[in-house]
């Protein structure tokens, strides 16, 4: 059981963000990531449409005998929590995790959360923030362009298509004074220059795909779970459309480049 891989999933590109990180707390870690290309974005998707998709792409990681199981999507772990109780392996999202860092890094209890416009309306972010602490503050913005602007390439800082959009969307959380803002979507670290530049050197960025790393990594080791062997982890990609824009852009994701090494498959087997 522990050496088996570590399940991974995304409406696309975005959950890399999660893998690259995992892969620098666990390097011995296999993982296996499954990435919805063919069905990308889930923000703009109705809830069952959300919760349907959901449930494919953990029956396929499920199928590859995983031991554990990401949700790297925001909108995943937002709209279908009831997940939570019916994966048969330890399972997260990234919004408990992603919750704790930001609580943990705020001094003025001012907390700003983006994301996809399915994870802002569902509130999840704001709900549980305000469970875990009843003096916070939570400012919500939706950015239905950023998923768009990754996907096709537009991530550079100094690009004025990135730039406009970007100090659009995070003006109104600079008038709330928030000291903290939560990149509420896993591909939006893509973004994080333009995102920082645009918010200030004063806010704390909060990287959903690094806190959900460190806590599966503790999740791991509660259900002694973590790989014996110290080799170097193997990794598996999976797509449900054609592998070539997501190979071109992974390197991005994932600073390392991984032609050849993805798989299509037909997701609604699962």
């Amino acid at each position: 059981m522990r050496n088996r891989a570590i399940g991974i999933f995304d409406s696309g590109l975005g959950g890399l963000t999660a893998a690259r990180e995992l892969m620098k707390v666990l390097p011995s870690e296999d993982i296996i990531y499954f990435g919805d290309t063919g069905r990308v974005p889930y923000g703009n998707k109705s809830v069952d449409t959300i919760k349907k998709y959901a449930k494919q792409d953990v029956n396929f990681l499920l199928s590859n005998n995983v031991k554990a199981i990401i949700a790297a999507c925001g909108t995943v772990s937002s709209v279908a929590k009831d997940l939570y109780n019916t994966v048969p392996v330890p399972y997260t999202g990234v919004l408990r995790p992603t919750a704790k860092a930001a609580l943990n890094a705020t001094k003025n209890g001012r907390i700003g959360v983006i994301g996809t416009t399915a994870t802002i309306n569902s509130h999840s972010y704001k709900n549980h923030i305000s469970e875990l602490s009843k003096d916070a503050e939570v400012f919500e913005v939706d950015c239905p362009l950023f998923v768009p602007l990754v996907e096709n390439g537009f991530t550079d800082s100094e690009d004025i298509i990135v730039k406009s959009v970007v100090e659009r969307y995070v003006s109104p959380l600079l008038e709330k004074g928030v000291d903290t803002l939560i990149l509420g979507c896993t591909h939006y670290p893509i973004l994080k220059n333009a995102i920082g530049k645009a918010m200030g050197e004063n806010v704390t960025l909060i990287d959903s795909g690094r806190a959900t790393a460190l806590y599966t990594a503790e999740l791991l080791r509660e259900n002694n779970l973590l790989r014996e062997e110290k080799t170097e982890g193997t990794y598996k990609f999976y797509v449900s459309d054609t592998p070539d824009n997501f190979e071109n852009l992974a390197g991005v994701f994932l600073g390392k480049n991984i032609d050849n090494q993805v798989t299509q498959i037909q997701i609604e087997e699962y």
